[in-house]
């Protein structure tokens, strides 16, 4: 791994705030690298520095979730974990052969499981609906949900 890489990581989140809004932002910064080498595959070295960097970042995931103090709920923590195992094997093709259109469905990943981590769960429960219609329940929505 290369010195701005490794140094970039390993700083202290200068932002402040949570857990979960440091694992968004990491997420994100992993994703935004990972669709930079996807434009330039060209070099090699940075190509699979970046994919082993998010293969690190979920490898930290893994060993969170695995925890037996781990506060995080049964179900999201079962299905964040086959996540990992999604992602560990798509990393390992990835290295045996690295081509960049691989790498979309890495990038996609980390973006939405970032919007989960930075959604504001409290903003929901605190906004008051403008009319009867907004109050009534909407069908839930596919995707990942954090």
């Amino acid at each position: 791994m290369s010195r701005s890489a490794t140094t970039s990581y390993n700083q202290p989140n200068k932002r402040g705030g949570s857990p979960r809004e440091t694992e968004g932002r990491a997420l994100l910064e992993a994703a935004r690298r990972l669709a930079a080498i996807q434009e330039k595959p060209d070099d090699r070295d940075s190509f699979l520095e970046n994919v082993r960097l998010n293969w690190r970042l979920w490898t930290i995931f893994q060993a969170e979730l695995t925890e037996p103090e781990s506060q995080v709920p049964l179900e999201i923590r079962q299905n964040m974990l086959n996540l990992c195992n999604f992602v560990d094997k798509r990393t390992v093709e990835i290295l045996a052969d690295p081509k960049p259109e691989m790498l979309t469905v890495l990038i996609n990943i980390n973006r939405n499981i970032a919007a989960g981590l930075l959604a504001d769960p409290t903003a929901a429960m605190t906004e008051q609906p403008a009319t009867e219609e907004a109050a009534q329940p909407k069908a839930p929505q596919r995707g990942i949900s954090v």
